[in-house]
């Protein structure tokens, strides 16, 4: 059968090989071709667009990120600042805060508060006075030093209509009597419709210091 095999090729032409032989090679990689690279081909074009689907998942990560990181410090930038506005300019009247600071400055420079009458609330464009008369004595230095210290409160006090009575000595130093407006301020919320503004007038009665405000 081989030597059959073997005439047969012999008689053939060189050409006639040659042609069996590029056949033979096309046929093989024609099938190696379908079988093997055409699929590995894809298997690759499918892995290189996920990996370009990956890489501009991971640039829009990382720009959500930053973008997010920026929100939080300007979120906390402005929670600061409101929490610093919040000191200076109450949402609130806040009252007894207001008494408590006029106290620590009576305390602190040594005078002896009468008492203390608040006032009606005074309404503005975008925030309200809150005013408070205030009845003390003392030395003319501690009084001028209760008005340093209330100025130097977190919140924003005025102090003004100062009037000095009834100078008294007391060994050797003179002992006045003083009246003066004590004013805070807190910013107005928006008024819902319908609303009417302004509230009772409280009483305008000079109420005496609690006891240890000295």
């Amino acid at each position: 059968m081989a030597a059959a095999t073997q005439s047969v090729l012999a008689k053939v032409p060189s050409w006639g090989k040659l042609l069996i032989g590029v056949v033979a090679a096309a046929i093989t990689g024609g099938a190696y071709w379908f079988f093997f690279y055409s699929d590995t081909a894809a298997k690759i074009e499918g892995m290189n667009r996920q990996k370009l689907a990956l890489r501009d998942e991971f640039v829009q990560t990382q720009q959500a990120q930053a973008t997010y990181f920026a929100d939080r410090d300007e979120l906390a930038v402005r929670e600061q600042r409101a929490r610093e506005l919040n000191k200076v300019l109450p949402p609130d009247s806040e009252e007894d805060a207001f008494l408590s600071s006029v106290q620590s400055a009576s305390n602190a420079a040594g005078i002896d508060l009468k008492g203390y009458a608040p006032q009606e609330e005074v309404a503005q464009t975008f925030y309200a006075k809150v005013p408070m008369k205030l009845e003390m004595s003392g030395k003319f230095q501690q009084i001028a030093k209760f008005a340093f210290e209330l100025g130097k409160v977190d919140r924003i006090i005025n102090v003004e209509n100062i009037e000095l009575t009834e100078p008294k000595l007391v060994g050797d130093e003179v002992i006045l009597h003083a009246r003066c407006l004590a004013t805070a301020f807190h910013a107005l919320k928006p008024k819902p419709a319908g609303a009417r503004g302004g509230s009772p007038a409280p009483g305008t009665a000079l109420t005496p210091a609690p006891a240890g405000s000295q």
